[in-house]
């Protein structure tokens, strides 16, 4: 398997040093970020589309490293109602897309979204569990109307441009189980869409990452090694925990007015680095069940441990996830 790290930890780094800081880690892949949410920091993208950078000169700077580019990440919201979103992360797409058809890059990593509840409205509204017909009357039109037309157009770029799209399924968004995914490739369609792997937003739904696997099979495109722990605090508040609080001086902007919210104090589950959450024997059984469907598929560690540093995260989540893949 070709193991990696998800470039947003390095960002403070030029292209080169953080190339060097992954290969010190013992791993060889890299998903670099193209747009969405975070900027595309080690990627020039106007450079690229218009030829001003050649490809092979932005692939030999990888080569040179011994580092390969296995993923362009675009995670966003290009279903989001306002356009300052919506139609700036659509766009991203489509380019990360095109991007990606120039570099030879075989994956876009990328977030469904979240469309308003109803006809023009401005804000997204996530369905769940719609218990009630009015909750499963808006999941139908968000779907039928906004969802589905805009991944089958997706379905057809990729295609166009030799590339699979990996869906992450993540909360606050259509897609966010496996269910939801094979819904979508359904009723899309879809040939070139499938799943990124990310055990971490699966564990605190109680979903088993391998099951999910097992279960999506050959819709299983990439994968990211990240892990979650669950904290007594949910004995309390749940996994549905609604304690965040705003941020006020300095937020992460997500495009428009939003920003990203601080995460509750001695929270119900917390993203933790490898091993933290779950132990070498699952991260191995993990490991297997993505060789069984590709046994060269790139998993890309994401850190987002708040208790460890920067670089002391991937060490921790580096070596718990060579240790495992020494086991498969």
């Amino acid at each position: 398997m070709k193991l990696g790290v998800y470039d947003a930890i390095l960002h403070d780094q030029p292209l080169p040093e953080a190339l060097r800081s992954v290969r010190s880690l013992g791993l060889t892949g890299i998903e670099i970020n193209a747009g969405g949410f975070l900027p595309p920091v080690h990627l020039p993208v106007d450079d690229i589309l218009s030829g001003t950078t050649a490809a092979e000169d932005y692939l030999g700077v990888f080569a040179d490293v011994g580092v390969e580019l296995t993923a362009l990440n675009c995670n966003g919201n290009p279903l989001h109602p306002d356009t300052r979103i919506g139609e700036v992360h659509a766009a991203d797409l489509r380019r990360t897309i095109e991007i990606a058809g120039k570099l030879g890059v075989r994956r876009v990593v990328s977030m469904s979204g979240l469309p308003a509840g109803e006809p023009g409205g401005t804000i997204p509204a996530w369905n769940p569990m719609p218990f009630e017909s009015t909750y499963s009357d808006v999941r139908d039109r968000q779907w039928a109307d906004v969802g589905v037309p805009f991944w089958r157009e997706i379905d057809a770029l990729a295609t166009e441009h030799g590339v699979k799209v990996c869906i992450e399924m993540h909360q606050f968004n259509l897609v966010f189980n496996p269910s939801t995914l094979t819904r979508l490739v359904e009723q899309t369609g879809a040939t070139s869409v499938g799943a990124e792997m990310d055990p971490s937003h699966l564990f605190w739904q109680g979903i088993d990452p391998v099951a999910a696997i097992e279960y999506l099979g050959d819709l299983v495109y990439l994968a990211a090694a990240k892990d979650t722990r669950i904290n007594d605090a949910a004995r309390i508040h749940g996994v549905l925990d609604d304690r965040h609080r705003k941020v006020t001086e300095n937020p992460l902007r997500l495009g428009g007015d939003a920003t990203l919210n601080a995460w509750p104090q001695n929270a119900g589950w917390d993203f933790v680095a490898l091993g933290k959450g779950h132990d070498q024997a699952f991260w191995a059984r993990f490991l297997q069940a993505l060789a069984k469907v590709d046994p060269d598929m790139a998993v890309n560690i994401e850190h987002e441990d708040v208790e460890l540093g920067q670089f002391e995260g991937l060490e921790v989540a580096a070596t718990m996830l060579t240790a495992a893949a020494a086991d498969v």
